[in-house]
């Protein structure tokens, strides 16, 4: 029988393969999984440089279409996302109602879910979802890493 952090490890293993695939890409890795009773709904990789769109972080994706399917109230989804997510999409999470935020790292310098602000967690707002921060934490920060070494040496 899966326990409740095996089933969150898989589903953030799943995030890490799609931010593996945006490096792969030149997107800055960061993968999203939304998940709803259970089953994978909807997935997101960055794809910022791709589409020249500011707004195409991997949370908005898989927010769109989790939305597209379920309607504006995702209350009863998880959200899994390899990195913090900005104040733009926890902003987004917030506003879609998510009920449990995954996080498999911090992102110091833009992360408002904790470490620059925190946004998902503030009482003044109108839905706050569960946090749980470091699944599959090393694999995250490993993957953001990996992926700005590279650049550097460019």
């Amino acid at each position: 029988m899966k326990t409740e952090r095996n089933l969150s490890e898989k589903f953030m293993d799943e995030a890490i393969a799609l931010a593996k695939e945006g490096a792969a890409e030149g997107e800055v890795p960061v993968g999203c999984v939304v998940v709803c009773d259970g089953a994978v709904v909807s997935v997101g990789k960055n794809a910022v440089e791709k589409t020249g769109d500011p707004t195409a972080h991997a949370e908005m994706i898989a927010l769109r279409q989790a939305a597209e399917k379920y309607g504006k109230n995702l209350a009863f989804c998880d959200l899994y996302v390899t990195v913090e997510p900005c104040a733009m999409c926890a902003g987004a999470i917030v506003n879609a109602k998510i009920g449990r935020l995954f996080i498999g790292t911090q992102e110091p310098k833009t992360g408002c879910c904790g470490s620059l602000y925190d946004l998902v967690e503030d009482a003044r707002l109108n839905s706050n979802p569960v946090v749980v921060r470091g699944i599959r934490e090393k694999e995250c920060k490993k993957t953001m890493a990996d992926f700005f070494a590279d650049r550097r040496k460019i």
